[in-house]
């Protein structure tokens, strides 16, 4: 964590410099013992990995991944009521708890959410009687014997298989997944909406959060993510743009347009820091509850900040993730750039955080020792056991040998998506298309 040294040790996906739009990875999930790790893309793919056996058993333990599925998740579609392109973009996939042999996981793109099932396959069926074992149907006046099947070895094929289709549930794009501790439920929010599915059933689901108002022309804020509490499963919340967490509890209405709990930063009262952007820069890009289900972290533009479920007025931590922008908002607002939804996550034992910056940086703050450090997902670091320096950057005057200038920060290369490891050190973190896999140096 801030105490940790963190090395490289694989990175997946081309290293050419020609990057086409759809090899973009858009999300990065880990399931729940580590032991598969996925990456969904702009073109719709999702790639499984499976943790190395060796890495796991070797002195020291390393964090290594191999290809384990690669399958088309979605495909681009249109719209033809509203003359909109939907894209295949994967924005979310959420893992849930392994009952079998098999593995599912949900994937979504802006309007339709899909259960897969990963399964595999090592034995292989010989000696059907209607069929031969290409497949082709026998004739049947030719059959004057019956056989009997027998199950032959055969190479280890990873199967995919979508086995339900939640689509048109939503009229805006869908921004969160997330399955409940119950295993039996997930929500799905868009900029207006959170619907309530049952995995079981695809016609219909039942809508839990409607902050749509009467006219359209009042519309003050968005929702921007949701997610269900990891034991209660009663419990949800979810963030807006205008900087506030609602949590809901489902057992005191159907219609939870009414919150529990409302987190909200207290305004600052210094009229200075009134700024233009000042508005833009208090939304919420994600919110994630931590493992023990008692704190929550939030991301805005600046920073990220702890929440302690059981106090509403003020977070209990803020971390400034990349203070030193502050004073470029303006060309920041000018490319773009302020609107980019940065991800925050939690380490297994809810003791450090992890979050995105620009120029491949990400940063990782350790709460017990309250040390923080920026490191670099770089193409120069690709030998394994490499130790990741921790980079500095300078805002003004003098710059120190090992020191980055802000003005020379590649702000097209930025770090929105992370995941870590629930039971090690293990990091992932996804650099356009590139996913870097570290692992603390022992």
């Amino acid at each position: 964590n801030g105490e940790t040294s963190w090395c490289f040790s694989q990175i997946k996906g081309a290293l050419d410099d020609d990057v086409t739009e759809a090899d973009i990875i858009s999300c990065v999930e880990f399931n729940h013992d580590g032991e598969l790790l996925a990456t969904g893309d702009k073109g719709g793919r999702v790639v499984i990995f499976q943790r190395d056996p060796s890495s796991k058993a070797s002195t020291p333990r390393r964090g290594e991944y191999n290809v384990y599925s690669t399958f088309q998740s979605h495909e681009p579609e249109f719209d033809y009521l509203k003359s909109l392109e939907i894209e295949e973009k994967i924005n979310k996939i959420r893992w849930l708890k392994r009952k079998n042999q098999s593995h599912f996981l949900l994937s979504t793109n802006d309007k339709t959410i899909k259960l897969w099932k990963v399964s595999e396959r090592d034995k292989r069926v010989e000696g059907y009687n209607t069929r031969e074992d290409n497949g082709s149907m026998r004739d049947p006046g030719s059959i004057n014997s019956l056989r009997v099947p027998s199950i032959k070895p055969m190479d280890l094929m990873v199967e995919a298989s979508p086995r339900r289709i939640f689509a048109n549930a939503h009229t805006y794009h869908i921004n969160s997944i997330s399955v409940n501790s119950d295993q039996e439920t997930y929500l799905s929010a868009d900029d207006l909406r959170i619907n309530l599915w049952n995995l079981e059933v695809t016609d219909h689901s039942f809508n839990i959060v409607d902050i749509k108002p009467a006219n359209m022309e009042e519309l003050t804020e968005v929702i921007t993510a949701a997610e269900f509490h990891p034991t209660e499963c009663n419990v949800f919340v979810y963030s807006s743009s205008k900087g506030t967490i609602r949590l809901c509890d489902m057992r005191t209405s159907a219609l939870c347009d009414r919150h529990a709990k409302l987190f909200e930063e207290p305004e600052d009262v210094d009229i200075t820091n009134k700024s233009f952007f000042r508005e833009i820069i208090s939304s919420i890009s994600d919110v994630k509850l931590s493992n023990s289900g008692r704190y929550m972290i939030s991301r805005d533009y600046l920073s990220i900040k702890v929440w302690d479920l059981r106090m509403e007025t003020k977070p209990i931590e803020t971390y400034p993730v990349h203070e030193y922008l502050r004073t470029k908002l303006c060309s920041l607002y000018e490319n773009d750039c302020i609107f980019d939804k940065f991800e925050c996550c939690w380490n297994g034992n809810d003791s450090a955080i992890m979050t995105g910056s620009y120029n491949n940086f990400f940063r990782i703050f350790d709460r017990n020792t309250n040390k923080d450090v920026t490191l670099e997902a770089s193409r120069d670091i690709i030998k394994p056991k490499t130790v990741l320096k921790p980079r500095k950057v300078c805002t003004g005057g003098k710059r120190k040998k090992d020191e980055i200038s802000v003005d020379c920060l590649a702000f097209n290369k930025r770090i929105l998506h992370t995941a870590w490891h629930p039971l090690e050190n293990i990091i992932a973190v996804a650099a356009t298309n590139n996913l870097f896999i570290f692992q603390d140096k022992f």
